[in-house]
């Protein structure tokens, strides 16, 4: 008897790198449900994805709703899924001082980029221990080991995301689940746009890595069953760095970075 497909749950799953882990694990065969705000993406993503012979679950949610992961958690049960691999690949920023960026708006940020990605590793992290076996891929980031100017709320997320998973990395070592953290550099995606901060210097001058490339590097990591993977040789390097520069040190060479060629540091 054939083993039964295993199946994917990312969230994010339209654009950027969320999109590029679709095609690999639809390529390896994984079923998937994907998880993003806009139905007409989610069509669009599925269409492209089933080509690889796959079957394509879309979940219209707006996961800086609170309630909104566990109706993504009802929905999948009800439908009698297993999600034999999870990635946590949807989060956003907000550019600009801290003092003039809107509340709101990153209120919605950590629900996103925090509040979402606990919900649904719990849950999931749970029914995998319980079976002894699962993977889960979250979307760390540089800005994980790096104090974050102009991006304060973005950086203290992802720095979260990262604590977050080295500690549940250690609580389940023994365990035959393993949990992947992935920290991206700059990466050619929308990312930017939403956060208004296509006027920042390290953006506007280019050199950031595709998308593609990001994926492959977490995908292997995924599959591998290892802890962490810095995508790219460079964000390698400027971690390594980061390492043994005081903070202060750090943080203003961040500042410098990530100005904008305007001068006008306030939000757009």
């Amino acid at each position: 008897m054939a083993d039964q497909p295993k199946t994917a749950l990312i969230t994010g799953g339209t654009s950027g790198i969320g999109r590029e882990l679709a095609k690999l694990f639809a390529q390896d065969k994984y079923n998937l449900v994907l998880v993003a705000r806009s139905q007409p993406e989610l069509a669009q993503a599925a269409q492209e994805l089933q080509q690889h012979g796959v079957q394509v679950t879309t979940i219209a949610k707006d996961l800086m709703q609170r309630q909104a992961p566990f109706e993504v958690y009802d929905e999948i049960k009800a439908k009698g899924i297993q999600i034999d691999a999870l990635v946590n690949d949807a989060g956003q920023g907000q550019y600009g001082t801290f003092t003039t960026t809107d509340i709101n708006r990153e209120l919605d940020i950590v629900q996103l980029n925090i509040g979402a990605l606990i919900v649904l590793t719990k849950l999931y992290l749970q029914e995998m221990v319980a079976r002894n076996d699962g993977k889960i891929l979250q979307l760390a980031s540089l800005a994980s080991e790096l104090p974050g100017p102009l991006q304060s709320v973005y950086h203290g997320t992802k720095a979260f995301v990262l604590s977050f998973t080295e500690s549940i990395q250690e609580e389940n070592k023994d365990s035959y689940v393993t949990i992947t953290a992935l920290l991206p550099g700059l990466t050619d995606t929308d990312f930017f746009n939403k956060a208004h901060m296509t006027q920042a210097k390290n953006v506007a001058e280019g050199g950031a890595m595709p998308a593609a490339d990001v994926a492959k590097d977490g995908y292997k990591a995924l599959m591998n069953g290892d802890k962490r993977v810095i995508a790219g040789f460079m964000n390698n390097v400027q971690v390594a760095i980061s390492n043994v520069l005081p903070d202060p040190v750090l943080a203003a060479v961040v500042h410098k970075q990530s100005a904008p060629v305007d001068g006008d540091e306030s939000a757009r």
